[in-house]
């Protein structure tokens, strides 16, 4: 019961990281938010924890832009009278060594990175403010401090995302509000997966990447959710503007 009496808005919850928080959430006695892009898995990841005699609410629309933000917030405001967490959660990978980067990709890449995090902030921290107090949870990356190749557009992203996070905390500390980052290593995500069945080679491509990280291991998305479990917890209440990292040990084992 850790998140008892709790509101959590989680974006991308439809799958992934974002799908094991919001049961992890959930199973801890929040009621969840779950906003997504993608209708079918944000839908099913609401029912189930409906199923499971959770509280939830899906909410499908783009976060990147205010509208969708606002309306986000809104709904789970008229829904469950308040918002006491915000994981932002949602977002893409961008592949490529800059100046092969089209400006296109670029654009996506920032725009759901890091606009994505912008824009929910603006809609949520309001009533936060107005309640004097709650939990914001971004979504940064170990590569935000370590070079990985061909990963310039999510590297900056991740880099933004993680400096952002910084600068909301000191902002907002005033009003009770604390705002960290997880820093990942590699997840076996359904986009990993599919990073990993168009490889020529899937398992050079596993042991490849397992052998960044000093743990051996690919994370699992429940392996982010706990971390996210504790930040929006009030187990974390003197954890405020802190990088936190579930990488099995990348960014170490880049200097081994």
């Amino acid at each position: 019961m850790r998140l008892q009496n709790k509101v959590a808005i989680i974006t991308g919850a439809g799958s992934g990281i974002g799908r094991a928080s919001a049961l992890l959430f959930a199973k801890e006695s929040a009621a969840v938010v779950i906003a997504d892009a993608d209708a079918r898995g944000g839908a099913a990841v609401a029912e189930q924890i409906r199923e499971a005699g959770g509280k939830s609410l899906f909410i499908h629309g783009d976060i990147s832009e205010l509208d969708g933000a606002s309306e986000m917030a809104r709904k789970a405001i008229e829904t469950f009278g308040k918002i006491d967490i915000l994981f932002n959660n949602a977002g893409v990978s961008g592949v490529g060594v800059l100046h092969e980067i089209e400006p296109e990709a670029w654009d996506r890449v920032m725009k759901v990175n890091v606009r994505g995090v912008y824009m929910s902030c603006k809609a949520t921290v309001p009533y936060m403010m107005e309640k004097r107090g709650g939990s914001i949870i971004n979504m940064s990356s170990s590569i935000a401090e370590i070079g990985v190749k061909e990963r310039a557009s999510y590297t900056a992203s991740k880099g933004a995302v993680l400096a952002l996070t910084k600068a909301m905390q000191v902002d907002y500390a005033p009003y009770d509000i604390r705002v960290n980052a997880l820093l990942p290593g590699t997840i076996l995500t359904p986009f990993v997966e599919g990073y990993l069945e168009k490889s020529p080679d899937r398992e050079a491509a596993i042991a490849s990447i397992k052998s960044r990280q000093l743990s051996g291991e690919l994370g699992r998305p429940e392996d982010v959710a706990m971390a996210a479990l504790f930040l929006a917890s009030d187990e974390s209440r003197f954890v405020m503007g802190s990088p936190f990292y579930v990488d099995g040990g990348l960014i170490h084992g880049k200097n081994a």
